[in-house]
């Protein structure tokens, strides 16, 4: 090692830090770099190699970092490895970072130009020089597209500034690299007018047609027809300037600003007018300008998502304060249309609003997400949306923000009430659809087969999905001729074409045939049974019990299935489908497979999800609902969070689909599955404040449990409904369902169930105000808790009896009941149970005027909070303890709680923050005897 450098080792450990440095800063599981290395059919001992590789990489880290310090290390996370290295060291990141800043359409030409020259000037030699396999080969395909993409836009800013003259040299370097490229001969030939050298650039021209020809037996494009034309004419009009909006001015830093954009499509191509149009329609989105929206509407297939984030990535450094995304699954296959209350709630998510802030009802947070937005410049892009009416809870209320909406429809009415500019978008021209197979497939390949080139063009009809698809069985299969693959797409097609009329979405089902047909048995079952499950997407570990398939075995099929781009690993370890590929997949599923069959993939994936949620739920804190499922089905292999942390995390991941998977449970009459999946969401529904999702699962749990007559099931749903209901607000609602709970256990002769409603009965009591009533329930379910011997449970009601007293002001009773708690928690892993009974032993403390008790019970609770990540309550608790500080006459203490306390509350950037402010600039100067903590209920 010399001067910062190293030796990183042999091809295939510098393909593993590779592997990485594409990555740098996120994590990269071991699966994905087994596969990166070796591809689809990796040796026996990869996960070995990828070990020791690592432990070297690692080590070659250390002594850079040491050398340099520059903050080079590798680190290991629970989803993989993670190089932890500045973005600017790694040339990619780097080069991809100009290109944005490049992008940005308020930059002006002089610097755009100057960007655009520091990016390209970073290639040095051939990208991942020395490596080798079909993941490099893929990766430096994609950069060299984007070199090609880089250097066009270079020469055209340099043509805008007069300066052709140095571009010249650059353009035909490349031209020699890339000959069929025909933007490249364009901006070249633009040069050689501009320096008085038409001769040169006629010669430029018939060249590139004579390649055309030889190559493709195609003619030049109509762009480069015409740039000859004009040049013949003597005038080529100059390049035009992209448009200049003015400098958005920031109101406020951002603050954990969301970056929620998908991940871009590597080589985009074309579109250019279509981009031209949405970069026009950001040069109105300057305050005070209002919302502007952009509808982008076109059939399936055509690349509405795909131009939608393309562009999204382009421009996201021109909205500070961050992009939000949202599928909205409008036009579902399986019917599970995405709500915008899921799609509000999951953006209060982005902004970290704590759940205890986020109020219930749709209307109520979306005026929250309204009001996040205010001063704010984001861009939010709302993808598959099915009618306005999805949309418009999604709008912000204040200018300076950006809104792209994507449909399969034209949404007038968006236009029409909220001034919408609407861009539809057509299928790809032919010399489009070729230029996207050109990005994709080797230039030798296609040049060698003009005329199958032609008919694989006509038959994808032009739709970038469709092209996509063929483009990556292609590649998979380089040794086969074009000529093969275009008479079996015909065949394919005229199949259907005989069935369905030879229309254009029937020729896209052709397309999906023909690679459906070339996948080996096993990626063509699993295809097959992805059709069957109810989206939006899917774990590695979920197909896997969906297939009844090994873990090692299904990734080797997703993988194919990848390669074919009949799926996409759109996260890592999650994989996705196009909604017209999970249409095709369930209609081959209804044909080929049996009804036993299909009703076998549809249990055990149930069962996945049912099993894995009541093992996540147990680390949650001791559930309520005991439930005890019937064995799962051979072939499934639930996943096991191994603590608290992972078992939130699971539930957020998984959250949509577990949704998804109960309404499918409904539709396909696993009654069963339905009540049960209800009860294994609760406590993830509690901690989230996700009460109105809470209330409609168990809705649908007890619709179920009528259906099965089983009481069980019915109790339980209506005591979680009575829950939900006071939750939302609504309290002789509550009431009602847990009236109806409570006749229920009490047939069943079930005296924990019967505890829960009592515990439930006396909190919809005090809301009501009638705190006596509240008392005997919290006592009955003591009770109830003691004789079914649940510790856990008895102590949370015995802290409920505590705080019961204290809100009447018996604080001696309430400290009693709370020591009881206390006594009883311990050991029973109910943390936030324990948290909130030391929380009420404060409180009592406090009102006594015993400020030292006070004080130690709030820094227990406070510690407890710390330590199970509620940063909400640990706020609270501290807020209270600098109370009791100050009321003791312990200025500093008070004001180190505080401080702590408002550090939290900004965080969160919660509204109790402008609360401790006030009180740090004022409160001290107040008497302590004048501090009274406020009441809680």
């Amino acid at each position: 090692m010399t001067d910062g450098r190293a030796d990183a080792g042999p091809p295939q450990r510098r393909t593993v830090l590779a592997a990485l440095a594409v990555d740098a800063g996120r994590p990269v599981g071991t699966d994905v770099l087994i596969s990166r290395v070796w591809g689809p059919n990796p040796p026996e001992g990869a996960r070995r190699s990828v070990h020791a590789h690592i432990a070297r990489i690692r080590h070659v880290c250390a002594r850079l970092d040491d050398a340099s310090g520059e903050g080079l290390r590798l680190g290991r996370r629970s989803d993989g490895y993670v190089l932890e290295a500045d973005r600017h060291q790694v040339d990619v990141h780097h080069f991809h970072r100009l290109l944005g800043r490049a992008h940005d359409v308020r930059v002006p030409d002089t610097e755009r130009v100057s960007l655009l020259g520091e990016a390209l000037g970073l290639w040095r030699g051939e990208p991942l020089s020395g490596l080798d396999g079909p993941w490099v080969e893929q990766m430096r395909q994609a950069w060299r597209r984007e070199r090609v993409d880089a250097t066009i836009e270079w020469a055209r800013g340099q043509a805008r500034l007069g300066a052709s003259a140095a571009t010249i040299g650059p353009l035909s370097a490349l031209l020699d690299d890339f000959p069929l490229v025909e933007p490249l001969a364009e901006e070249l030939m633009r040069a050689l007018h501009a320096t008085g050298r038409d001769a040169e650039a006629l010669l430029c021209f018939a060249s590139m047609q004579r390649r055309l020809t030889e190559e493709l037996g195609t003619d030049p494009g109509a762009a480069l027809r015409k740039v000859h034309q004009a040049i013949l004419r003597g005038d080529l009009p100059a390049p035009a300037a992209p448009p200049q909006p003015a400098p958005p001015k920031r109101s406020r830093p951002p603050r954990g600003a969301p970056a929620q954009l998908p991940v871009a499509v590597r080589g985009f191509t074309g579109r250019h007018e279509e981009l031209a149009r949405l970069d026009g329609f950001l040069a109105t989105a300057q305050p005070p300008a209002p919302v502007v929206i952009s509808a982008v509407s076109g059939s399936a297939g055509v690349g509405k998502t795909t131009l939608a984030v393309h562009w999204a990535h382009r421009v996201r450094e021109f909205f500070p304060d961050g992009q939000l995304y949202v599928n909205l699954r409008g036009f579902d296959p399986g019917g599970a249309v995405g709500d915008p209350a899921e799609a509000v709630r999951g953006f209060l998510d982005a902004f970290a609003v704590p759940p205890a802030r986020i109020p219930p009802g749709l209307e109520a947070q979306a005026a929250l997400y309204r009001s996040l937005l205010a001063d704010r410049q984001m861009l939010i892009v709302l993808d598959n949306a099915r009618d306005a009416e999805q949309v418009r809870p999604l709008l912000p209320g204040a200018p300076g923000c950006l809104v792209v909406v994507t449909s399969r429809n034209r949404l007038t009415s968006l236009a029409a009430a909220e001034g919408a500019h609407l861009l539809a978008i057509d299928v790809l021209s032919p010399d489009e659809s070729r230029s996207l197979l050109a990005d994709r497939l080797d230039a030798d390949r296609l040049a060698a087969e003009p005329a199958a080139v032609a008919e694989i063009v006509a038959r994808c009809a032009g739709l970038p999905l469709a092209l996509a698809v063929l483009a990556a069985r292609a590649a998979t299969e380089p040794r086969i001729p074009l000529s093969t693959l275009a008479d079996e797409l015909r065949e394919t097609g005229s199949r259907l074409d005989a069935l369905d009329g030879g229309d254009p979405a029937t020729r896209v089902r052709a397309v999906f045939s023909w690679s459906y047909d070339a996948l080996t048995p096993g990626a063509a079952r699993l295809y097959r049974q992805l059709g069957l499950h109810p989206g939006p997407d899917i774990s590695a570990r979920a197909a896997a019990s969906l297939a009844a398939a090994a873990p090692t075995r299904i990734r080797i099929l997703l993988a194919e299935l990848t390669r074919t781009h009949l799926l996409t690993e759109h996260l890592p370890g999650r994989y996705s489908m196009h909604d017209l590929l999970r249409a095709y997949a369930g209609e081959l599923a209804r044909t080929e497979d049996t009804e036993t069959d299909r009703h076998q993939a549809t249990y055990r994936v149930l069962d996945h999800y049912l099993h894995t949620a009541l093992r996540a739920q147990c680390l949650l804190g001791p559930p309520a609902d005991r439930i005890l499922p019937s064995p799962a089905k051979p072939g499934v292999a639930p996943e096991e969070p191994a603590d608290r942390e992972e078992a939130m995390a699971w539930f957020t991941a998984e959250h949509p689909v577990l949704l998804a998977a109960l309404q499918q449970a409904v539709q396909d009459g696993f009654d069963t599955h339905v009540w049960q999946l209800a009860a294994a969401l609760t406590p993830y529904h509690q901690r989230q404040v996700l009460w109105s999702d809470w209330a409609a699962t168990h809705t649908a749990g007890l619709a179920a449990g009528r259906r099965l007559a089983d009481r069980a099931a019915e109790a339980c749903a209506h005591r979680n409904i009575g829950n939900a209901e006071s939750a939302l607000g609504r309290p002789a609602e509550a009431h009602a369902h847990l009236e109806r709970a409570a006749d229920l256990y009490r047939l069943l002769g079930e005296p924990s169930g019967t505890a829960h409603t009592h515990l439930a009965l006396g909190k919809v009591s005090a809301q009501q105000g009638r705190h006596t009533e509240g008392l005997e329930h919290s006592r009955q379910a003591v009770q109830g808790f003691h004789a079914a011997g649940d510790r856990a449970w008895e102590a949370l009601a015995l802290n409920n009896v505590g705080w019961d007293h204290a809100v009447m002001g018996e604080y001696r009773h309430a400290i009693t009941y709370c020591e009881q708690a206390l006594t009883l928690v311990k050991d029973t892993g109910h943390v936030s149970g324990e948290a909130h009974t030391w929380d009420t032993l404060g409180y009592a403390h406090h009102h006594l005027g015993e400020h030292s008790e006070a004080a130690t019970c709030y820094e227990r609770a406070a510690a407890l909070f710390h330590d199970i990540g509620d940063r909400y309550y640990e706020a609270d608790i501290l807020a209270h303890l600098g109370d009791t500080h100050h009321a003791a006459r312990n200025p500093e203490a008070a004001r180190e709680a505080w401080t702590l306390s408002l550090a939290l509350f900004e965080e969160l950037d919660h509204q109790d923050a402008a609360v401790l402010r006030a009180r740090l600039q004022h409160h001290l100067d107040l008497d302590p005897s004048d501090t009274v903590l406020p009441e809680r209920g």
